[in-house]
């Protein structure tokens, strides 16, 4: 739904929709603006002349504000509150956070990037969402305003681009590549990308369709699943093949995941893949449960120095075990001494690598940007030529980091999600 009203009946507009469409009056929204001074205009008009219950959030925001949204409108909480129905926010909670108890976005303001867009309503379209629909309403400007800034024709052409190349993340993801819409459309859409049931390669979206069917198939169980806490911990007999004892590990830190496992034996842990993870955790329903051992402490601070050392910008440290993803290799060349602190480098180029480390960090880089990085790494030494390989090689518009962006990676502390513990038969 499109709204289009003049500055000065804007708020009219959004008051009227609020009390007289069902869906805005009666489920919880998520209003997104794109400053604070108008979230916090929005949020005590509402509060005063709607009488509604309203919560904010913008970079001014603390943590205690933050875990209040979150109690709020992330369905996962173990337990929920009803203190709030509507939430204003800026582009800080347009990404890494859950708020799908709620199923509406409004966007009062169209962001000039339609990519923010799918963000904000991927915040409340998630997996174990129990609603049907997604509503999302937009304010577009009148006819006069948009002659001055042509803010509607911009992004209508955009997000027409978009669809016609099969997705937003498409141009950044295949820079200097050549693609063909319609083989693009069938990998998309192919029987193995969706079942994975491609022998050739490994598909997660395998695992997503697991996860869909326990939710839809078994519910007391997808429950279950939904409510383990952080720092969950179980043990296994050992898979043939498999060392043991040791531990894996499951870490997070906003968007950046990794998996670790470490053995007695071993001073550094190694770094794992998803999809090795994946199988590592795999079991049947009936599988037993198994004591962990007295070891399982030192293991799991082995597998947190090994998460910190390759994200922590200011780390000397090198495991070669660890460096086995594509972006840790990367990284760890980019934290070497002769490149990080090349001494011909300009103040340009130092903060360029460092934003370049950050988004690997992050695990903001695609693959395919990825994988041309290391390809061209293998042959050059020297940090300058490395220098022009990233401007070349890492499209501009990863390094649009905005303001919300810089204070969402504060909210972001590292986190053991889970760890499994495997006995020697």
């Amino acid at each position: 739904m499109v709204f289009a009203a003049a500055s000065m009946g804007k708020w009219m507009e959004l008051a009227s929709a609020l009390q007289k469409r069902d869906v805005l009056r009666k489920e919880r929204v998520i209003l997104f603006t794109e400053s604070k001074e108008t979230a916090l205009y929005l949020t005590e008009r509402l509060r005063k002349e709607l009488n509604e219950k309203v919560i904010v959030f913008t970079g001014s925001s603390d943590a205690l504000v933050r875990e209040e949204v979150i109690r709020n409108f992330d369905a996962r909480v173990a337990h929920p509150a009803d203190d709030y129905r509507i939430l204003v926010t800026t582009e800080v909670l347009a990404e890494g956070v859950s708020l799908h108890r709620a199923n509406v976005v409004l966007n009062y303001d169209i962001p000039w990037n339609p990519t923010r867009l799918i963000q904000r309503v991927g915040r409340v379209n998630r997996v174990d969402t129990a609603h049907d629909r997604i509503h999302t309403f937009h304010f577009f400007p009148t006819e006069q305003a948009n002659d001055l800034i042509k803010l509607r024709e911009a992004a209508e052409a955009k997000i027409q681009a978009f669809i016609e190349m099969l997705g937003a993340d498409a141009q950044l993801l295949t820079e200097g590549e050549e693609i063909k819409s319609h083989d693009l459309f069938q990998q998309l859409f192919s029987k193995s990308t969706i079942t994975g049931e491609d022998e050739q390669q490994e598909s997660d979206l395998e695992y997503l369709n697991l996860i869909r069917k326990i939710r839809d198939d078994q519910p007391q169980l997808f429950e279950r699943i939904k409510r383990l806490p952080k720092k969950a911990r179980s043990g296994r007999v050992a898979n043939a093949g498999e060392s043991a004892p040791a531990l894996l590990t499951y870490f997070r830190k906003g968007r950046l995941e990794k998996f670790f496992i470490a053995g007695p034996a071993d001073k550094t842990a190694r770094e794992l893949d998803f999809f090795a993870t994946a199988r590592m955790l795999s079991c049947q329903p009936d599988a037993s449960r198994a004591d962990v051992g007295p070891d399982f402490y030192p293991l799991l601070d082995v597998n947190k120095a090994a998460f910190d050392t390759t994200t922590t910008e200011d780390g000397d440290g090198q495991p070669a075990q660890a460096a086995r993803d594509t972006g840790a290799k990367i990284l760890l060349r980019l934290r070497s001494k002769e490149v990080r602190n090349f001494p011909g480098y300009t103040e340009d180029d130092e903060e360029y690598v460092r934003q370049v480390t950050r988004l690997l960090e992050d695990g903001a880089l695609p693959r395919p940007t990825l994988k041309k990085l290391a390809e061209a790494f293998k042959t050059e030494a020297h940090p300058l030529k490395l220098l022009g390989i990233m401007r070349r090689d890492i499209p501009s518009q990863f390094f649009q980091a905005t303001r919300a962006e810089r204070v969402r990676h504060n909210f972001n502390p590292r986190e053991v999600i889970l760890s499994e513990y495997l006995v020697a038969k």
